[in-house]
């Protein structure tokens, strides 16, 4: 291998985040009602296999040949019967990676229709539920840390490592959010991202005062 075929492969490459090999995208749908700005959220069905009972936005699995704005757009049809051409995407969020090799890219969407129209996959979701913009620009979420440490099995090398089996791991931490709305409980990721679109439309507001 020669510096000028390094050179070539550096140069061309794209990079990505590493170690990552599962890829969803979502959308955070907003949606008129009575004049004012609500996000759309789903009651994922009891029956699923993966998260039941919980509170999402609509999203999965990136397949192949489609990007993250396909997949969230493809997801959102699915799940809520909302076609791509009722949905003006208004821009894409922070990016979520998880330590268990995964990442979510979620998008910012304008639902051209209104809650009677939709076509709920009732095989994916129990029900849908809104909640008002102003809720959570008045609203904090209640936060948590979670601290995890390594489980290694017996078959790890600790003879490969300093100090073996007192080598001193470092102890992964996230915080966990919730945020209350009525009967409705909206945590992890759900509630990351919507604290993402809150956090920046109150720096917005925070800058737009600033400069008067």
């Amino acid at each position: 291998m020669d510096l000028e075929t390094i050179k070539t492969i550096l140069r061309e490459k794209k990079p990505k985040p590493l170690e990552i090999n599962r890829y969803f995208a979502v959308l955070l749908p907003l949606i008129e009602r009575e004049g004012e700005l609500h996000i759309l959220f789903e009651v994922r069905s009891k029956t699923i296999p993966t998260q039941p009972g919980e509170i999402s936005f609509p999203g999965g699995g990136v397949e192949v040949d489609e990007d993250f704005r396909q997949a969230a757009l493809r997801e959102t049809y699915e799940e809520i019967g909302v076609p791509s051409e009722k949905i003006e995407l208004l821009g894409e969020l922070d990016y979520i990676i998880r330590d268990s090799n995964f990442s979510v890219y979620p998008y910012v969407g304008l639902l051209h229709t209104g809650l009677d129209s939709l076509a709920i996959n009732r095989d994916e979701v129990e029900e849908v539920f809104t909640v008002p913009v102003s809720y959570f620009m008045e609203n904090s979420p209640d936060i948590y840390k979670v601290s995890y440490s390594p489980n290694l099995n017996i078959e790890f090398p600790f003879d490969k490592i300093p100090n073996g089996r007192n080598y001193k791991w470092r102890p992964f931490s996230q915080p966990v959010l919730f945020y209350e709305y009525r009967e409705y409980i909206i945590w992890g990721l759900t509630a990351r991202i919507t604290r993402s679109l809150t956090e920046e439309l109150k720096e917005w507001e925070y800058g737009c005062g600033s400069s008067r």
